[in-house]
């Protein structure tokens, strides 16, 4: 097999991954969502400490906390995957998460994930995932690491079409 194909074949195995974290995170599957992590995962979804968490043990007692909504959908897009050799690979992807709270209230959030694949026995999984914010609904209160944004240039001004 040339190695194209191959490369091919690798990323069509890590889409259906991060779009199976998706399925069992909205169906709260935790097994299947935790069998989608390295053993020895590093994931954190904020600058605060109870944001972070090392094995798949700590992540479960953090991927509990979903349990709070009734419901949520979480969407993939614009997913860019650049290979580290053979076996590794360097994912950026946009999430729209839509919750819906006990109340009937619901919360939205926009964001990143930006992951470190390995490929195992298993084959691809989640070695490390590091979530930026890009906005939010009003509903949506977890700390989570904004997304840096480029400032405008030194004496950029709007055009005319803002007014």
């Amino acid at each position: 097999m040339t190695d194209a194909l191959q490369q091919l074949l690798d990323r069509h195995a890590i889409e259906d991954v991060l779009n199976e974290y998706c399925r069992a995170l909205d169906e709260m599957d935790l097994d299947v969502l935790l069998d989608l992590f390295t053993e020895d995962c590093l994931v954190e979804y904020g600058p605060e400490d109870r944001l972070r968490h090392r094995g798949s043990a700590d992540l479960r007692q953090a991927l509990e906390r979903l349990w709070r909504y009734k419901r949520s959908s979480h969407h993939l897009s614009n997913i860019l995957i650049h290979f580290d050799g053979a076996d590794a690979a360097v994912v950026r992807s946009g999430i729209i998460a839509w919750h819906e709270k006990a109340d009937g209230d619901e919360a939205i959030l926009y964001a990143i994930y930006l992951d470190r694949f390995v490929r195992t026995a298993s084959g691809w999984r989640i070695a490390e995932r590091r979530q930026q914010r890009a906005g939010e609904s009003k509903g949506f209160v977890v700390n989570i690491t904004p997304l840096p944004r480029r400032e405008p240039p030194e004496g950029w001004t709007p055009v005319g079409w803002e007014k």
